[in-house]
């Protein structure tokens, strides 16, 4: 039987690092190697640590909060000391260890076990071809979030990763442009635990597993071992025999001060916490009766589904759904944006969908509007918007096109159907897509 249990490594979201006040950019394309650093994310001699990143200790608590942990109220720092050029001072600062104690403990996501989460400084950044090595990214601070080995299949750990990335997206806890690492142990009935590094993507991870599970049930393993995955090959590779806990000699950290959480501050964080998606879908298919294909469409982000919430309780639910999963998501993609980067009130959006409902504005016209909303919105109701709905007014502008357009008309008697759709056009053009387009369409078919 396969047994799969997740180490799984997110950068936390903050301006700076844990322990000193240099830019936490995590290899942002646009900084050179080593310019975000200081004597001590660079571990120089007698450099002291500074106060650890409050905004990062809160975050760390709202992760294991949404996980269901149990938060723990003294947290000690423990120094971690292994010997690679990445760790420039012998050691690296976690609240991970036989003797310390995790932000959070005993948690259950989506039904599988969290053993614990807890906060780290990440390494530099080495390059084993050439040595070089980056220090930008040394003392930014990572979650672990750590499972029990509670998954049996590839696709069951891909599609638990998915709803946990939404999850932490939902409290904006970890920088999404760098996405999360993993550490996969993998074990097979009575074999021992496989350790697989560093994986950093939910394909890899997947191929990665499969590789591995059937690696192991043709000879199972005897000993502990980390490898890592060749992408390229499809096969993980030895790295090295598994260190124990006792190799890393944890020994907790002079220079930082215990953190004592209290509890009012645990209440006010949680109490600040957003239902979770799975929460949200549950609500959107019972209470509003969407479509569950929709609805979770509508939860992958947490403003989009708080903004259909908004609306949902105003408008007509069927083109409140189509509204905002079809043209808003469109529109945003096209423009490359998030809903959080344009100022879109919910009470304009409402106005908009009223007006196509009322057969006030064509859906064409509605359109335009919708992408006029480039930085923020405005009333739909300004004048020059209404739609035309005089059979009177739209016969002579038809009739106009009709004349100034005989090639068309021709080739339309010959069968083109598709010489339909551009006289529609033209009268749509003309009217400046405000023209009912059925009774349009009516119409030109009638003096056709």
């Amino acid at each position: 039987m396969l047994q799969v249990g997740l180490e799984i490594h997110g950068y936390i979201d903050t301006k700076e690092k844990l322990f000193c006040s240099c830019k936490a950019e995590h290899g942002a394309k646009h900084s050179k190697p080593n310019t975000n650093i200081c004597p001590t994310c660079t571990g120089q001699p007698g450099a002291k640590p500074m106060m650890p990143n409050s905004k990062a200790i809160k975050k760390a608590v709202q992760i294991a909060l949404i996980l269901g942990c149990k938060i723990n109220e003294k947290l000690i720092w423990q120094r971690k000391h292994y010997d690679w050029p990445d760790l420039p001072k012998g050691y690296q600062d976690t609240l991970s260890g036989p003797h310390a104690i995790p932000v959070g403990t005993a948690g259950k996501f989506q039904g599988i076990e969290i053993t614990g989460c807890h906060l780290e400084e990440d390494p530099a950044a080495w390059n084993p071809q050439t040595g070089d090595i980056d220090y930008n990214r040394s003392g930014s601070p990572l979650i672990e979030i750590i499972t029990e080995p509670d998954f049996t299949s590839s696709g069951q750990v891909t599609e638990w990763l998915k709803q946990l990335l939404t999850t932490l997206d939902y409290i904006k806890a970890i920088d999404k442009k760098t996405g999360i690492k993993a550490d996969v142990n993998v074990s097979v009935t009575n074999g021992a635990r496989i350790e697989i590094k560093n994986i950093n993507s939910l394909k890899k991870i997947k191929k990665a597993i499969k590789y591995e599970f059937e690696r192991q049930k043709k000879s199972k393993p005897k000993q502990q071992e980390t490898r890592m995955f060749d992408d390229n090959k499809g096969i993980t590779k030895l790295m090295r025999t598994k260190e124990q806990t006792q190799d890393y000699r944890f020994i907790s950290d002079p220079d930082l001060p215990i953190i004592q959480l209290k509890d009012t501050n645990i209440k006010t964080l949680k109490s600040k916490l957003p239902e979770t998606p799975s929460t949200k879908l549950e609500k959107l298919i019972k209470k509003y009766k969407i479509p569950e294909k929709n609805a979770e469409i509508l939860t992958r982000k947490l403003e989009i589904v708080e903004f259909f919430e908004n609306i949902i309780k105003h408008s007509n639910p069927q083109l409140a759904v189509r509204w905002v999963t079809e043209e808003l998501l469109s529109v945003l993609n096209y423009n490359k944006k998030e809903l959080d980067d344009i100022d879109i009130k919910p009470e304009h959006f409402i106005e908009l969908l009223k007006l196509i409902k009322e057969n006030k504005l064509t859906e064409l016209k509605a359109k335009e509007i919708l992408r006029s909303w480039k930085t923020k919105s405005n009333s739909p109701k300004t004048k020059g918007h209404e739609q035309i709905s005089d059979s009177i007014e739209i016969k002579k502008i038809i009739k106009k096109v009709i004349k100034d357009y005989p090639k068309a008309i021709e080739d339309f008697k010959k069968g083109e159907q598709k010489s339909m759709n551009f006289l529609i056009g033209q009268v749509m053009r003309l009217t400046n897509k405000r023209a009912d387009y059925k009774t349009a369409r009516d119409i030109l078919e009638k003096l056709l």
